[in-house]
């Protein structure tokens, strides 16, 4: 039989009510993707600021439409939905993946624009996504993936590399020890950049910059040198054509690791 997981969502509900007026917290055994579910409930009018964990995922969503499976303790999945107005959204999801290595470990890195890597390997990630309806105040979820344990060997021998574990730094944490860490964190994060921007996280983001000073190769095929973040959130790349600023819209990028 499988151990009862102890989610510590009323601790959590403490910590964050006073910021968000009327938050939950709800654990589900299981559900494809806690984003799409907070998602469908957003444009049912269900406006809530929700922070939505999933014990098990079955179809969960990463950047550019990737999948991100969990099986129960592996991994940490969870989204938050939040009414969100800030005066400029570029930057957003750096600044959560300053929070999440913050509250985490300081040996994490960030590879912009919203994945969380340990020694060269993937930890986790970060999806952003908005919604609202017409004349309604925008909500933002923001939806994250962190690998607790190594994949089992079957699922990681898909992959090019295998994935990072947060066990790995942190033995003997589990996902609702990494999920009280990240929490209430996240929502202030969130909060101070919907009243700030981007440009106060841009040094706490290169403290942990995987790409900085690193030789890339961009999905265009155009290869540089990265030079760190500007103050919205771009990449900076040294070309043989001088500086030029990247969004995520525009490449996807890769470092040259080693």
């Amino acid at each position: 039989m499988t151990p009862v997981t102890r989610w510590p969502a009323e601790a959590i509900w403490e910590a964050v009510a006073p910021l968000l007026p009327g938050f939950t917290v709800e654990v589900l055994p299981q559900v494809d993707s806690t984003s799409s579910e907070l998602m469908r409930r957003l444009r049912a009018g269900q406006i809530e600021p929700t922070l939505l964990v999933a014990e098990q995922q079955t179809a969960g969503r990463g950047r550019m439409g990737r999948g991100w499976q969990s099986q129960i303790g592996d991994s940490l999945t969870f989204s938050l939905s939040l009414p969100l107005a800030p005066a400029d959204w570029s930057g957003l999801s750096l600044a959560v993946g300053v929070s999440v290595v913050e509250s985490l470990h300081p040996e994490l890195q960030l590879k912009w624009p919203n994945d969380v890597w340990l020694q060269g390997r993937k930890l986790g990630g970060i999806l952003i996504e908005t919604a609202g309806a017409a004349g309604a105040q925008r909500h933002a979820v923001i939806g994250i993936g962190i690998n607790i344990a190594t994949p089992a060997v079957d699922a990681a021998q898909a992959l090019s590399t295998v994935p990072a574990s947060l066990r790995e730094l942190m033995p003997g944490i589990d996902a609702p020890a990494a999920l009280l860490r990240l929490a209430e964190p996240l929502v202030r994060t969130v909060q101070a950049f919907e009243q700030q921007g981007f440009a106060p996280f841009q040094s706490r983001f290169a403290r942990h910059d995987l790409l900085l000073g690193r030789p890339l190769t961009l999905s265009t095929g155009v290869a540089g040198i990265g030079r760190g973040v500007d103050a919205r959130g771009a990449l900076q790349v040294m070309t043989d054509d001088g500086l030029q600023a990247i969004t995520s819209a525009e490449v996807s990028v890769r470092p040259v690791l080693g």
